[in-house]
């Protein structure tokens, strides 16, 4: 186990496992638990025990977005120098923008386990990681334009669209309605729904096979899906060829053709 301020952190069995920890608000992000994130992913990331990661929260919430009651926050809208917009644009530049892109471009596998509400960035949040699954009784809520009038962020705008569609992203962002874990299964929003008690196991199931995969091939798999969303076919199987050209040329393809062949699990070392 090692020590955050709000975050665990533990890495068992080849897989690591981030947990919010401040459930009394629902897990809302202010500064300090952005900052602990982000300081988490990078030890899962330089960690050679951990091959793929969990992130979820404690309690009856996965996360409720920004903390708007955050002391920090609170503060930091007193401030008369800049417009209150100004300074929320620079928290964003610091804090919740680089949250997101860390998750994403981690070079290993995140699985996100929705535990409880997704709301506001805690869509986002969730949206980020690689493999989505959710409790029953989670649910989806993009408060941003009903409650706040301001529009959904933390990548909302741009995980949603891609993943459901013009119309059901423009209905949940304009109506702020809650769209259960069971739907958002059903949507394609998330990978899967499963009972509550099952969430972790099922998270820990999914992460262990990750994690007896290559360690090799994770972020070329993540690289290869981001550009297809900009790259004509000629392009994507451009990209398709070099990297097969990389991975082909691993030990750990050698091992899986020989495993294959021998009709055998691989054993992939990361070379």
């Amino acid at each position: 186990m090692m020590d955050f301020e709000t975050v665990l952190f533990d890495v068992a069995d080849g897989v690591a496992t981030l947990t919010l920890n401040r459930p009394d608000v629902l897990n809302g992000l202010n500064p300090r638990l952005m900052t602990d994130i982000r300081a988490a992913l990078k030890r899962a990331e330089h960690t050679r025990d951990a091959r793929a990661l969990i992130l979820t929260g404690a309690g009856r919430a996965f996360c409720s977005g920004a903390d708007l009651a955050d002391r920090e926050i609170a503060d930091g809208a007193g401030h008369t120098h800049l417009r209150l917009g100004d300074l929320i644009a620079e928290g964003m530049a610091e804090y919740f923008n680089p949250l997101i892109l860390d998750i994403v471009r981690l070079r290993k596998p995140v699985i996100c386990a929705v535990n409880g509400t997704a709301a506001g960035g805690g869509v986002g949040l969730a949206l980020a990681g690689d493999i989505v699954i959710a409790a029953e009784s989670a649910s989806f809520l993009q408060v941003f334009v009903p409650q706040l009038g301001i529009i959904p962020d933390m990548g909302s705008t741009w995980f949603l669209p891609r993943l459901i569609g013009h119309a059901r992203s423009m209905g949940l962002a304009l109506l702020g309605d809650k769209l259960p874990a069971r739907k958002a299964e059903e949507w394609g929003l998330i990978f899967k729904c499963v009972e509550d008690d099952a969430l972790m196991d099922e998270a820990r199931l999914i992460a262990g096979k990750l994690a007896a995969a290559s360690p090799n091939v994770f972020a070329f798999v993540k690289q290869a899906f981001r550009a297809s969303y900009g790259n004509s076919l000629p392009e994507q199987l451009e990209l398709e060829k070099e990297t097969q050209r990389t991975l082909c040329s691993t030990e750990d393809f050698m091992e899986g053709v020989t495993a294959f062949i021998a009709k055998r699990k691989p054993d992939f070392k990361g070379r």
